[in-house]
């Protein structure tokens, strides 16, 4: 939905700023503040690095027991780190 001039859709008005009439758009897309993660991301998908990766580390875990891969948990790492969020790991233990 692009942007317009119709500002009806917000449950709120916004004020003018020196004469200039404010408007909201919540349709950018795909955009992030996080744009290195981002990019991060699209080279691990393009070589494989974290899944290589996780091929090669022991996983001794029981598989019926275990919820995440090892290649989901070292890459919620990985990008938590790129992203200096060291607290903030989508929910995985020891992000």
């Amino acid at each position: 939905m692009p942007a317009t001039d119709d500002d009806t859709l917000l449950p709120f008005s916004l004020p003018s700023i020196c004469q200039k009439k404010v408007t909201a758009a919540f349709d950018g897309g795909r955009i992030s503040s996080d744009g290195g993660v981002l990019l991060l991301a699209g080279i691990d998908r393009q070589l494989g690095l974290i899944d290589t990766l996780a091929a090669i580390i022991p996983d001794h875990r029981d598989p019926d027991q275990t919820t995440h891969s090892m290649a989901d948990i070292l890459r919620a790492r990985v990008f938590a780190i790129a992203g200096a969020c060291p607290c903030e790991g989508g929910g995985l233990p020891g992000c």
